[in-house]
């Protein structure tokens, strides 16, 4: 959490506490009537805060890219299927819980990548 979101809750529960306690100023017997308008202003404006602070920014969000690391001997240009021999491409390839896998166009098969040894 950043420290402006800190800032805004500590802010706003100051605000609502404040507002509080004016409305309840008003129903005391020597309250003013005004009170309630002075106590709803300040907690609207606390809880306005906590709206505010509590939404998820668009800067927030991260763009997260995996690498695969194959082994030194796999060329992606002269990468053939197991079963049909067809050419197979990167877009073929895609990660699935953290293996890579690889469907061919051509024959629909689906198999996981292995990888051999890199000595």
């Amino acid at each position: 959490m950043s420290a402006g979101k800190i800032i805004a809750y500590i802010v706003a529960a100051i605000l609502i506490f404040f507002g509080v306690l004016f409305i309840w100023s008003a129903f005391s017997p020597e309250g003013n009537p005004g009170n309630i308008i002075t106590g709803g202003i300040s907690a609207a404006i606390g809880l306005g805060l906590i709206w505010l602070a509590g939404r998820k920014k668009a800067s927030d969000e991260q763009e997260v890219t995996m690498n695969i690391d194959l082994s030194g001997d796999v060329n992606l240009e002269t990468m053939k299927c197991k079963s049909c021999g067809g050419t197979l491409t990167s877009e073929n390839i895609t990660l699935v819980a953290g293996a890579p896998m690889v469907e061919c166009p051509y024959c629909g098969t689906e198999y996981q990548l292995t990888e051999e040894p890199k000595w």
